[in-house]
């Protein structure tokens, strides 16, 4: 089994869309028994498979030490693709957390679920807390979509930063610019000063997820978008291969 986060210290870079969609590549291309793991209040992970939240679960009850997290997972239309999902009172894990008392809690449920999945892909909060803080010491592989920036490099070193600081021993990080146009001067100036990381391209295709509410490969799989997160979740399967 191997976990991996996508994580970024803000909103509209395409975090949520990276997270489901790499994980319906697993599903699909590596045909791993996959779950994703929304850790976002907002849920989006839920609502771009399609799967509608249930009022009466809470985010809390996923890490009570009396309760099972597999009996909270749901099906998604897809075959060997499973979510745990988010609700509001994800806010407030963190108070729940100092309750508990123990840092690496999430990491236990980790290799818990570990046993039922081959993959698990983290849907992390747009913001370094406990729970993201508990992410990277779970996680085996951290993806970090950027924006197509000159800037791209220092946002970046800023993550590095950030995800150091959550303790010892963090796993790689592998950056990816996210919603690149080629035509755009900045876009390519961004491109030209980090060559080796994987590009994810600005398409219509990649938006028409949340119309959809499903990941690109699975209603446009001969498209450039989802061709990007094919060859993405290739080189994160040589990643892990490598250790």
């Amino acid at each position: 089994m191997a976990s991996i986060a996508v994580y970024s210290v803000k909103g509209g870079v395409g975090k949520t869309t990276f997270a489901v969609n790499l994980a319906w590549c697993a599903a699909n291309i590596s045909r791993r028994e996959t779950l994703i793991w929304d850790l976002d209040a907002a849920n989006g992970s839920g609502f771009l498979l399609g799967v509608d939240p249930k009022k009466k679960r809470t985010a809390e009850s996923v890490f009570d030490q009396a309760r099972d997290p597999a009996k909270l997972i749901e099906k998604t239309g897809f075959s060997g693709l499973h979510l745990l999902p988010a609700d509001e009172s994800i806010r407030t894990l963190d108070r729940q957390f100092d309750r508990i008392g123990k840092k690496k809690r999430l990491a236990g449920l980790v290799e818990q679920l570990g046993k039922d999945f081959d993959r698990i892909i983290f849907d992390c909060p747009p913001v370094l807390n406990e729970v993201s803080a508990q992410v990277m010491r779970a996680a085996d592989l951290v993806i970090v979509p950027l924006p197509p920036s000159p800037l791209s490099t220092r946002a970046f070193e800023t993550v590095v930063e950030e995800v150091r600081g959550a303790g010892k021993g963090h796993p790689p990080i592998l950056p990816v610019m996210s919603m690149v146009d080629m035509r755009r001067t900045l876009h390519r100036q961004a491109r030209e000063a980090n060559p080796t990381w994987p590009v994810v391209p600005l398409a219509s295709a990649i938006e028409q997820c949340a119309v959809e509410r499903k990941p690109v490969g699975a209603f446009a799989p001969r498209s450039p978008a989802a061709r990007a997160f094919a060859q993405l979740w290739t080189a994160i399967e040589r990643k892990l291969a490598a250790g």
